[in-house]
Order: C-alpha cells, then sequence, then structure tokens
C-alpha cells in the first residue's frame, strides 16, 4: 500500500541539530501552537536563512522534539536580562529618555534612515504628535500615514482624530492601492522632517493655560476687562481662555457635589464663610454656586455655615475676592493632584445638546 509520505526523507534524530535547525523546530512549534510570531525584526540575512532551515525540515521524532523544546525553555529561564542587541534598537528604546537634541541627532543615524527610510522615526511619535499630523496634513498624506502605522495605534489615533476628518482619512485609504514605494519613502521623509524634529520651547504650558492660570489669580472687574479686549482681538483664543479659567462662578457648573466637602476642607472656616457672606446676596452666578456648596454638605453643616455667613454681614469687595480665590484656588489644587476631576465645560454642553 502506498501513502503520501515521503519515507526517503531522513530523520531529524539522525542528523545533525545546529543552533540554527534548533531555532527553526522552536519556530514551527509555535507556529503550528497558533503564536504569532514578529521575525519582520530580525534582519533579511536571517529570516532567509530561518526560511531555508524551515524548508529542510521534514520528520522529526517525538523524543527529539521534546529535548529542543527542554533546552528552549531552559534557556528561557536562564535569561535575567535582554537588550535590544542592535544599536538602531537601542536608539528607539532610549530616544524618549534623552535630551530632544541628542535623541533627534540619533533617530538620524538608524539604519532604516540612511537607507533613505524615514517612516520608523514618524511610527515612533506619540499619539498626540500624529493626530497633530492628522489635523494638518492632506487628507492623502494621513491616508499614508495611518497605513504605516502598527494596528493598534492607528486605531488609537483614529478614535481620537475628529469625526468628519477620520472619515474621509479612511476612505482615503482605499485610493492608496496603486501609490508607489518612491512616493511613500518621500512621504515618510517629509513628516519626519516636519515633525520628528523637538523643538525646544521656553514654557512647558501652552499660551491658553499660563494666561488662564494668571486670570484666576487677578480681580474679577481686571479679569473681565482683559477677556472683552481680547475677545475683539482674537475670539477664539479668548473663548479657549475662559474655558480655561475656574472662578467662583464656575463651582456650581463644573464640581462635582460630592467632592466639595474635600475641596473646601483647606480652606479656613472664616475664609469661607467671608466668601459665602459676599455670595449668597451677590449677583446670580455667584449665589447659584455658594447655595451649590451648601447644598453638597451635611444639613447641620450647611446650617452652621449659612447661620455664620448672616452674621457676617456685608463684606468688602477687596475681603470677598480673596476669600473667593481662595475657595477657588483650593478646588484647582484638589484639580491639579488629580484628588478630583473638574467637569468639562464642551462635554457639559455635549450631554445638554443630546
Amino acid at each position: 500500500m502506498t501513502s503520501g509520505m515521503d519515507f526517503s526523507s531522513p530523520n531529524m534524530s539522525d542528523m545533525a541539530l545546529t543552533r540554527r535547525r534548533k531555532a527553526a523546530m522552536v519556530v514551527q512549534m509555535l507556529i503550528d501552537d497558533g503564536a504569532t510570531l514578529s521575525l519582520d525584526q530580525l534582519p533579511e540575512t536571517l529570516q532567509l536563512a530561518l526560511t531555508d532551515e524551515l524548508g529542510a525540515l521534514r520528520r522529526v521524532d517525538k523524543a527529539t522534539v521534546s529535548a529542543v523544546a527542554e533546552e528552549f525553555t531552559a534557556e528561557l529561564e536562564a535569561i535575567g536580562l535582554t537588550g535590544s542587541g542592535t544599536r538602531d534598537g537601542a536608539i528607539v528604546a532610549l530616544a524618549d529618555h534623552l535630551s530632544p537634541t541628542l535623541a533627534d541627532q540619533l533617530r538620524a543615524q538608524l539604519d532604516s534612515v540612511r537607507n533613505g527610510d524615514h517612516w520608523p522615526i514618524v511610527v515612533d511619535l506619540s499619539v498626540d504628535r500624529i493626530i497633530a499630523i492628522m489635523c494638518a496634513e492632506s487628507i492623502e498624506v494621513c491616508a499614508v500615514a495611518l497605513s504605516k502605522l502598527p494596528f493598534g495605534k492607528a486605531a488609537e489615533v483614529l478614535s481620537k482624530t475628529p469625526g468628519d476628518r477620520a472619515r474621509r482619512i479612511t476612505y482615503a485609504m482605499s485610493q492608496t492601492e496603486n501609490i508607489t514605494p518612491d512616493a511613500v519613502r518621500r512621504i515618510g521623509a517629509a513628516l519626519a522632517q516636519d515633525y520628528g524634529q523637538q523643538r525646544d520651547i521656553a514654557f512647558d504650558k501652552a499660551p491658553v493655560q499660563r494666561l488662564g492660570a494668571i486670570l484666576n489669580s487677578t480681580a474679577t472687574d481686571t479679569r473681565e476687562d482683559v477677556l472683552e479686549g481680547l475677545g475683539g482681538t482674537d475670539p477664539d483664543f479668548a473663548s479657549d481662555v475662559r474655558k480655561a479659567i475656574f472662578t467662583f462662578k464656575d463651582i456650581a457648573s463644573r464640581v462635582k457635589p460630592t467632592d466639595i466637602p474635600n475641596c473646601i476642607r483647606d480652606v479656613e472656616g472664616d475664609v469661607l464663610i467671608t466668601a459665602l457672606a459676599a455670595t449668597l446676596t451677590g449677583e446670580e452666578a455667584l449665589a447659584n454656586s455658594a447655595e451649590f456648596i451648601l447644598g453638597s454638605l451635611s444639613q447641620r453643616m450647611a446650617g452652621q455655615l449659612r447661620e455664620d455667613a448672616d452674621e457676617r454681614g456685608r463684606v468688602k469687595k477687596t475681603d470677598a475676592e480673596k476669600a473667593m480665590a481662595a475657595v477657588t484656588a483650593s478646588i484647582r489644587e484638589k484639580a491639579d493632584a488629580g484628588v478630583i476631576t473638574l467637569i468639562d465645560p464642551d462635554e457639559a454642553d455635549d450631554e445638554e445638546d443630546g
């Protein structure tokens, strides 16, 4: 009786098992087990050699397979530390931990970059940096860039890209089928040049955040005067600054009721009473925040604070400003420390619209 098996092929146990052949056997075992291997990280010469070894495999007896597997397992268990093994790998691993100038110099020395492929620099950019590409570059360029990203990173970038633009980019991906390798290389080089270089900056925070922090501590009249003038010059910037500002008026709309007790814990009792006395009978927005604070506390504590505020009577404007600033400063400190999370005004507007 004849079968399709090649009984003329030598048994692997009868052949010399080189390290390369053992590696091929381990790879075959992992493939058979359904594992996903990143063999593309190996130099192409090793990929070719591994392919040849896999092609040479025929029949291997169970004893040989078990011996190779045990040897491979023993080597893995004996490893205490692994490095990248290549200078390129070391550059990629260290780049985020080096000074921006040195990191840029080293990235330019990557073998792939020297050979004309700048995409590793682009792919290694942060998600926020790639989103900047998605929002600024042409739809076609964005489609190519998205196609070059690992699937997981591409999905994250797409989910954080504005909806209409994300839809246009994904549609444009269907038009990239016939793009030439040279065009892709040129796009990668241009993006690496424009976005891969870390620029030295004088300030850690954006202008909106810096101005917002300043106006948070500015007297109300001065703050409103500045914002009014800014609105006439740059309405969009003025709008962003208003969102970055957090004042006593914003407490009712941006602080969760359950966070109020924690927020006022560090405010001196007399200061809190002064702030409440100045606002409970003040303009509507201030009064709303004062009532919001009291409504978020226990009835006994709220009643005592309300009674003390009534006895405090009329408060001078300068004292009122200082007291309100102290309350809002305590809330901002808790938010900056991550103890509480302020409600985003844009998200609140979206929920109301929905």
